[in-house]
C-alpha cells in the first residue's frame, strides 16, 4: 500500500507531508504527554513562544493551524501551571495580549528540545545536506503560498457536492 500512496496517488504531496508529521509528532507528543503532562496543543504554544516570545494566542493559531479557541484552553492551563508568565497587552491594543514563558517553561522548553530536534535529524538522514536545504526552501514558499489557499474548501468541491445533491450522475 505504501508504494501505492507514494506513487499511484492523485495527490501525492499532501500524502508525503501527512505521513512524515504522523510519524514524527505521534511519538513526540505522546512522550511529551505522557513525561510532562502536557497535551499536544498546550505544548505547542510553549514551543511557539520559546521560538518567538511576546506572541499571541492568535499569532499561534495562525501558525500552528489550532483553532482560538483551543489555545485558549492551553494558555489558561499554562498558566495555571506556572508555565506561562501573567500576560500583557501586546503592542497595538485590542485584546490581543503579549505570552512569556516563565522560567519554568523555559526549563521544560530545553529539556524536551533535544528529542524532537533528534527526531527531526533521524527523519531527515536520507538526504544529504545540499538535498535538506533545497526542501527546506521548497517547503517555506508552499507555506507561505498557504494565504492563497487555506481555511476554504476548493470551487470544484462546492461544485461536486452540488452535483451529488442534485442527483446527477457522470
Amino acid at each position: 500500500m505504501l508504494d501505492a500512496k507514494l506513487w499511484n496517488n492523485p495527490c501525492p504531496f499532501t500524502f508525503r507531508i501527512n505521513y512524515l508529521a504522523l510519524l514524527y509528532n505521534t511519538p513526540l507528543y505522546s512522550w511529551v504527554q505522557d513525561s510532562y503532562g502536557l497535551k499536544r496543543p498546550e505544548y505547542v504554544v510553549l514551543y511557539s513562544l520559546a521560538l518567538a516570545d511576546g506572541g499571541s494566542a492568535r499569532d499561534i493559531s495562525r501558525t500552528s493551524g489550532f483553532p482560538k479557541n483551543t489555545l485558549s484552553r492551553a494558555v489558561k492551563r499554562l498558566e495555571l501551571m506556572g508555565l506561562i508568565d501573567a500576560r500583557s497587552k501586546a503592542p497595538g491594543g485590542g485584546r490581543k495580549q503579549a505570552l512569556h514563558l516563565s522560567e519554568k517553561g523555559w526549563k521544560l522548553f530545553h529539556a524536551t528540545r533535544p528529542a524532537f530536534e533528534a527526531q527531526e535529524k533521524r527523519m531527515l538522514a536520507a538526504l544529504s545536506a545540499g538535498e535538506r536545504q533545497m526542501l527546506f526552501e521548497l517547503m517555506s514558499k508552499v507555506v507561505l503560498g498557504a494565504e492563497n489557499w487555506a481555511g476554504a474548501l476548493p470551487p470544484e468541491a462546492m461544485s461536486e457536492t452540488i452535483r451529488l445533491k442534485e442527483g446527477k450522475t457522470q
